[in-house]
């Protein structure tokens, strides 16, 4: 069995196997989670209270799940889409469903939509943030794996031993259910940093009973897409799209600037405009909208068994406003590969936490007495006698071992060293070169050496000190071809090409907004 440099069994991507006959064309994993949390609370408000509990009744649920308990101040919620085959409650979908959601028959269980949802518990506005579906993490009991295949792995691993135990096809496909929702759980906490209190799923098939059930969603395009892989053909500007064509526009990700980033963005508009669509009049004075929701909900979504939603919808006035802003994580590199050749987003786990922190109003204080002022990275190697040069290392990364790594490169140059190891002092989002003078020699040869740093200055450091803190983008110096890190990551190209979080998308905004 291949294992990663974690000593955790390589997983695919796709790691469900089992496999019923498929139409020509399938289609290319992926859907949309919807902002359940929302349209859970407006079904509810929408209906008289004696129908809340015939509602709640008939809900999907799932237990022992290992969530957290609210206890720092929000209820953070876990809603994932996945790309299953079957209604909330197991059953199979009919093939005329099939055909509209243009899915194809196989049959899987990754998550290829994740969005972890903060709630405040003083009523304040709600944070959606959008966790790519390749983000390259650690998985509990697997190791280094595409995040969407967390679920889905955990799942067919843990089937497969029941099955071989003895256990019923059902009762294994309940268990391993579970446990593929722990991994997801467990993943996402230790990424982010939060703790997971309710968790919200959703398949391919809730996707367009929600859309239909609303009358459509409102979308705008900055410009016409035709691209066959998704069946995304539409014309630019804004535009009302049900279920089937819906579901093409957030599954496209070719021909998109940055692939399945602006697919993320393109979930989120959607999200906010569906929000909007359920708070119009149009829908919460339309009873037979608010039953068609309601039957969508019943069908579509499965929720952790301790989520008390009536009390959730009283804590949940503010997004009766729309109040629910749509972030997306910090990546380090958007075209990373895996040393065995499989094509991945890269991030650092301890930028996104820092990330997640300021979001979520709890940004980690900064201690540092040091100031920092950003000066050009240099690309000439400055004539100095290296072996004058000390150099401490620290790793600010996720990457084990990195510091050892490049301490021992710049070695090899003829460096001195000083300190090496794991960060202990201000921690940096890129990979930065620290010097009293920003414009030294010195600096400067550090930085060209490790294939051209910034550099900032650091007026606790002495003339002949140098100190290299590295963050998780950081790639070894290569020529012009792909350059491997030390946890078997790779670029596609001279550099990692990363992408800062782009601006928050509002959901209390008039009007959808425009998107690649």
């Amino acid at each position: 069995m291949r294992t990663d440099r974690h000593g955790g069994a390589h997983v695919p991507e796709q790691p469900t196997t089992r496999k019923v006959p498929r139409r020509p064309a399938p289609f290319s994993r992926i859907q949309i989670t919807i902002a359940i949390a929302a349209v859970l609370v407006l079904v509810i408000t929408g209906f008289a209270w004696r129908s809340v509990d015939s509602l709640r009744s008939s809900l999907a649920t799932a237990g022992g799940l290992g969530l957290g308990g609210g206890k720092d101040g929000a209820v953070d919620i876990l809603l994932v889409g996945t790309d299953s085959r079957t209604d909330a409650h197991g059953n199979p979908l009919s093939q005329s469903e099939l055909q509209a959601l243009r899915a194809g028959d196989e049959v899987a269980s990754n998550t290829d939509t994740i969005v972890l949802v903060r709630v405040p518990n003083d009523g304040g506005s709600a944070t959606a943030i959008s966790i790519p579906r390749d983000a390259y993490v650690d998985v509990p009991g697997i190791g280094m794996s595409k995040i969407n295949a967390a679920y889905g792995a955990t799942k067919e691993n843990e089937r497969q031993k029941l099955i071989a135990a003895g256990k019923s096809e059902s009762t294994a496909d309940k268990d391993s259910t579970q446990a593929g929702r722990q991994a997801l759980i467990k993943s996402v906490a230790k990424l982010t940093g939060i703790t997971v209190d309710h968790y919200a799923e959703i398949g391919l098939l809730g996707f367009v009973l929600l859309t239909d059930a609303v009358g459509g969603v409102d979308v705008c395009l900055n410009a016409a897409v035709d691209e066959p892989l998704s069946g995304a053909k539409f014309p630019a500007g804004e535009q009302k799209l049900s279920g089937s064509d819906a579901l093409s526009f957030v599954r496209q990700r070719h021909d998109l600037p940055r692939g399945d980033l602006d697919r993320i963005v393109r979930q989120q508009v959607f999200m906010a405009s569906l929000v909007q669509q359920v708070l119009s009049a149009k829908t919460l004075t339309n009873p037979g909208k608010l039953n068609q929701l309601s039957a969508a909900v019943q069908r579509s979504v499965v929720l952790d068994s301790d989520w008390d939603i009536i009390d959730f919808a009283t804590q949940l006035q503010g997004l009766a406003g729309g109040a629910v802003k749509f972030e997306t994580v910090p990546v380090v590199d958007i075209n990373a590969m895996t040393d065995y050749g499989e094509s991945i987003v890269q991030v650092d786990p301890k930028a996104i936490r820092k990330y997640v922190a300021g979001l979520v109003g709890e940004e980690p204080k900064d201690d540092s007495k040091t100031t920092t002022t950003d000066s050009a990275v240099p690309t000439t190697m400055p004539d100095i006698d290296v072996s004058s040069v000390t150099v401490d290392v620290a790793n600010d990364s996720s990457i084990g071992g990195l510091a050892a790594t490049v301490a021992t490169t710049l070695e090899n140059e003829g460096f001195g060293l000083g300190n090496v190891g794991n960060n202990t002092g201000k921690s940096v989002t890129r990979t930065t070169v620290f010097a009293k003078d920003s414009g030294s020699d010195a600096a400067k040869a550090v930085s060209v050496t490790l294939g051209g740093l910034p550099i900032e200055t650091d007026s606790s450091l002495s003339s002949g000190k140098v100190r290299v803190v590295l963050a998780g983008d950081y790639k070894s110096p290569a020529g012009t071809s792909s350059s491997t890190s030390s946890d078997g990551i790779s670029s596609v190209g001279t550099s990692p090409t990363p992408v800062e979080p782009g601006p928050p998308i509002d959901a209390g905004n008039k009007g959808p907004h425009c998107v690649n």
